[in-house]
């Protein structure tokens, strides 16, 4: 007899059980509902760059904020792609994040490079918050095809080459593999040839003599082995390169909406500092130590040359502006706002 209550008991017991359980599952957290993402995130830099180990930085702390829900796997060194293909690349779902170079491909994104004209950014810290912050206002036309996240750029490059060069002249007959497609145009304008090749190409341009001279960032020369064959180094912040961090579109509109949260807290001015930080204290300590490399020399420009320089870019920012006006933007009133932003950051030429 004593099983009878104990089936009269079951349900009542299974009852109050649930009005117990369901507010805890209510109130559980809104990551254990939600669907799993995992990133794909590309980047054509070697594993040794800083800029790899930014973005595993980066694809943690969106990890934590997401509760675990937004995963990521990070691959360096081209694995999933070519440099000149990242913006593709994630446009296509190749890649779900990548470090995309606009100016790998010439006339497709006028308007970031204005960040790229020579002489205009002078530090990367300041510069990299004030590009983001100018050019979200336009990446949503500019890059439509993908998420913008955030932009940024690289601690000020300069002309490393085989032969001596100081003045604008110099650069006549010269091979120059160029880092962005501005610097290709004050090559040509300036009567030297261009030679394409991607950052992990370059090394082998140079050692082949299909380039005589490369305008890099200073300690990436050591990383990717320029140094070994070139000679001489501008000491002069000639141009930056700008950079995107770019997501399918796909997979940004198809995260939750606390999902998207997480990532939109990930892609601010902010995040453009703290993700390209790192590169930026790596490649100003090259400077030095290129001085300090045997068998290099460091160039020092008078005021006379650095002043040949600046006007020999003039024709530069014509092009920049004439370009921009293709595609029915205002260059005067996009680099006025530029300037202003890079002056509040104290990043301004």
């Amino acid at each position: 007899m004593p099983v009878r209550p104990l089936r009269r008991t079951v349900p009542a017991f299974a009852a109050a059980l649930a009005v117990w359980v369901a507010p805890a599952l209510w109130a559980a957290p809104a990551a254990a509902q939600e669907k799993p993402i995992l990133l794909k995130i590309s980047l054509w830099v070697p594993p040794a760059h800083p800029l790899v180990q930014s973005a595993r930085d980066w694809a943690a702390s969106m990890e934590k904020a997401s509760g675990g829900t937004i995963k990521s796997v990070v691959f360096p060194a081209e694995q999933l792609g070519k440099a000149f293909d990242h913006y593709d690349m994630v446009r296509d779902g190749i890649a779900d994040v990548g470090y995309v170079s606009p100016g790998y491909q010439p006339g497709r994104f006028p308007i970031i490079n204005a960040a790229q004209l020579p002489f205009t950014v002078t530090n990367a810290k300041g510069g990299s918050v004030a590009v983001d912050a100018w050019y979200r206002k336009y990446a949503g036309k500019e890059m439509a095809d993908t998420h913008f996240c955030l932009a940024f750029v690289h601690d000020p490059g300069t002309l490393h080459s085989k032969k001596k060069i100081t003045q604008p002249g110099d650069l006549k007959g010269v091979k120059v593999r160029p880092a962005q497609v501005i610097m290709g145009e004050l090559v040509t304008t300036l009567g030297g040839t261009n030679v394409q090749a991607s950052a992990p190409e370059s090394r082998d341009a140079l050692e082949r003599g299909v380039a005589d001279a490369i305008t890099f960032p200073w300690n990436s020369m050591f990383l990717f082995g320029i140094d070994k064959v070139t000679k001489y180094s501008l000491d002069v912040p000639l141009y930056t390169t700008a950079y995107a961090w770019t997501m399918n579109k796909a997979v940004y509109d198809n995260a939750s909406p606390a999902q998207k949260a997480v990532i939109d807290q990930h892609c601010t001015s902010e995040w453009a500092a703290r993700l390209s930080g790192p590169w930026t204290d790596y490649e100003h300590a090259g400077r030095e130590k290129m001085k300090a490399a045997s068998g290099r020399e460091v160039v020092k420009l008078d005021e006379a040359q650095i002043a040949a320089w600046k006007a020999a870019v003039q024709p530069l920012r014509d092009t920049w502006a004439e370009s921009v006006r293709k595609v029915g933007g205002d260059p005067a009133a996009i680099a006025a706002e530029l300037k202003a932003q890079l002056e509040a950051q104290q990043a301004a030429f």
